[in-house]
């Protein structure tokens, strides 16, 4: 009888489990669940290539702080051990092979900007001075300040203090701003060179170019040698192989930023490139162990992979061969670890975490489970492709992103998303503020199409949006929705169209064109006016290209008339809400501000969300969390729908 009731017990225990589980997994997505989850980053292997070292952090939305915690796993698979002195089992980028020498990044005044600086009598003046553009980037102003590389001699295991800048009295920055970091610098293997990445330009020439060079620095003789002079476009990311071998990116072309990025080899005095003949462009790369070939990764159909590339044999480049394939980003390359690749990976439903891939099979295993749990109670959405036939004809990708409980008995408002860059892959990428999870899981089906404009569908596709901003891939955006529209579950009085950036460009113009097709936008940082974008952005070369050279120019006067959103705006007739970073320097605040003017003066609803602190994203957690609320208040005004659910 005791055994009887212990085995119902048992079996109740089992049921009520199974129970909790059950309601845990009806949980879905909010906003500040996404702000609870862990974002894993890796920091690199150990010296002896056994562990992976990992950084996982996490956001206290109270104090809107963050905090790290660092640890290690196996690289063949393990539980994860805490890794408080990570530095100690991970090389050091910054020490010289042969330990005689260290290398750090340091803040540099070198011209004179503030007020102080000309009159140092008038302590309590307030104002910078300026005879140059490049007066301000991303989020801050210039100060006369500039990022150099010192080198300093290390004597038995101890760093000399008093460093050696290689770049003296030069107005010109290494690590690259706003965002180089240690891949702009690189030591030679015997360690007694430095080849380092620098746009050695100042002021308006600065402004208007992409022309970063790669720079030889040899400690013996404090000499610098230009390696890359005849190249006129982006050259990054030096990195030197076991056997000595120089590989590196490189663009071509000077002002596009988003020109295909090649991989570049320095054999015997002759520069090779691996990827001419490949119809792709490059994000980054790693040497294999054996120096014989490289692995990188790129955009390729609505992903990113891991591709690899050998070196030439008898003066034969060999064809790129892809490794992985799946629905999902290889996001970064970590290191190799013998027969494996260690990389980051996400999909539209998970943030990143560590797997190790097979290099002979593609196979991927998961290395870090820091948000497994999380997940297990959490409803996913369907993410399916879909080819949707264009205007002129051709196939376009598109994702569709489903709500997790999705029923195609019922119907769904919509979303139109559109992405910025605008050369920027719409892949699998996890995005903690434009996350598709988030929307799918409030009862929104996301239509995300792979516009013209993007990578990972040839160059030509990549490159065909500069200069046509308001055309063929503004058609391609309509060709996405209408042919989604098509499906009974598609409520086609209940859609929405959102965007940042090139996509609140897009956000903005498509409220002039759309015909009644939209009952509500959403615009963050985007482009309102491309005549006043040409003269505040302060990455000139971008819209000089992509909008084809200067609003003053007769011959591309259609970029600045017919394709501006400002010129559309007497067609507006649906309720917009339009968002802004008041550090946006990329997209300076007055396109927000005229835009949400424009649509108050004419009656339309309309609301401006202002982030004084934010640039072109939004980084605080509170911030954040206001971002998410208001947005999806926004569309629950507008599009009639109760937030979490279809009607």
């Amino acid at each position: 009888m005791i055994l009887k009731n212990l085995l119902k017990i048992q079996v109740l225990l089992i049921v009520f489990t199974c129970m909790i589980i059950g309601v845990q997994a009806q949980n879905k997505m909010t906003p500040e669940l996404l702000w609870k989850l862990n974002r894993v980053s890796a920091v690199g292997l150990s010296t002896d290539s056994k562990w992976v070292v990992y950084g996982v952090t996490s956001f206290d939305i109270t104090t809107n702080k963050r905090t790290t915690n660092y640890y290690k796993v196996p690289t063949i698979g393990g539980e994860p051990i805490e890794a408080k002195n990570y530095n100690d089992i991970v090389a050091d980028k910054n020490l010289s092979p042969n330990k005689k020498y260290k290398l750090s990044v340091e803040e540099v005044k070198v011209k004179n900007v503030i007020g102080t600086d000309f009159y140092p009598n008038l302590s309590l003046s307030d104002v910078y001075i300026y005879d140059n553009l490049n007066y301000r980037h991303w989020d801050t102003w210039e100060d006369g300040k500039f990022s150099h590389i010192f080198v300093h001699q290390v004597t038995e295991g101890k760093v000399d203090s008093t460093g050696l800048d290689i770049m003296p009295e030069e107005p010109f920055d290494c690590q690259q701003k706003p965002f180089g970091g240690d891949e702009d610098y690189t030591w030679n293997p015997e360690g007694t060179k430095i080849v380092y990445v620098s746009k050695k330009k100042y002021g308006t020439a600065y402004a208007v170019s992409t022309n970063s060079d790669l720079y030889l620095y040899d400690i013996a003789t404090k000499t610098t040698t230009n390696l890359t002079e005849a190249n006129k476009g982006y050259d990054t990311q030096p990195l030197y192989s076991s056997k000595g071998i120089l590989g590196w990116l490189q663009m071509d072309m000077e002002g596009n930023e988003a020109d295909k990025n090649d991989i570049i080899v320095a054999v015997n005095g002759t520069t090779i490139n691996l990827t001419k003949d490949w119809d792709g462009t490059v994000n980054n790369f790693i040497w294999s162990l054996d120096g014989s070939k490289i692995y990188f990764n790129a955009p390729t159909n609505g992903t990113v992979q891991l591709f690899e590339v050998a070196l030439p044999k008898n003066g034969v480049v060999s064809p790129v061969k892809q490794i992985t394939n799946g629905q999902f980003d290889v996001q970064s390359i970590v290191g190799q670890s013998e027969t494996k690749m260690i990389v980051t990976r996400t999909d539209m439903n998970h943030a990143p975490e560590i797997y190790a891939i097979d290099l002979k099979k593609g196979d991927m295993v998961q290395l870090t489970h820091v948000n497994d749990s999380f997940y297990s109670t959490i409803q996913l959405s369907d993410v399916k492709k879909r080819m949707v036939t264009t205007t002129d004809g051709t196939q376009m990708l598109t994702w569709v992103i489903y709500p997790p409980d999705f029923d195609p008995n019922k119907t769904y408002p919509t979303l139109l998303y559109c992405q910025g860059g605008p050369q920027s892959a719409l892949s699998q990428f996890y995005s903690f503020r434009w996350n598709f999870q988030l929307m799918a899981a409030q009862g929104y089906i996301i239509v995300a199409p792979s516009r013209r404009g993007m990578p990972g569908f040839g160059v030509k596709w990549n490159d065909q949006i500069s200069g046509d901003y308001g055309g063929q891939n503004m058609k391609d955006y309509l060709s996405a929705i209408d042919d989604v529209c098509k499906e009974p579950y598609v409520d086609k009085n209940r859609l929405g169209c959102v965007g940042a950036s090139y996509g609140g460009y897009s956000a903005f113009y498509l409220a002039g064109i759309h015909e009644n097709r939209f009952k509500t936008f959403i615009a963050h940082d985007g482009i309102f006016n491309t005549q006043s974008m040409y003269g505040t952005t302060e990455e000139v070369f971008f819209v000089h290209h992509d909008l084809g050279g200067a609003y003053w120019e007769d011959a591309i006067r259609k970029n600045y008339v017919d394709f501006n959103p400002i010129e559309k705006v007497d067609q507006w007739n649906t309720p917009i809400l339009i968002i802004q970073g008041g550090k946006d320097y990329r997209v300076p605040d007055g396109q927000a501000l005229g835009a949400f003017q424009a649509a108050q003066l004419r009656g339309i609803k309309s609301k401006l969300l202002y982030f004084p602190n934010e640039n072109h994203w939004i980084t605080s957690p509170q911030n954040g969390l206001v971002w998410q609320h208001e947005f999806y208040k926004w569309l629950t005004e507008t599009l009639n729908t109760k937030e979490g659910s279809a009607q």
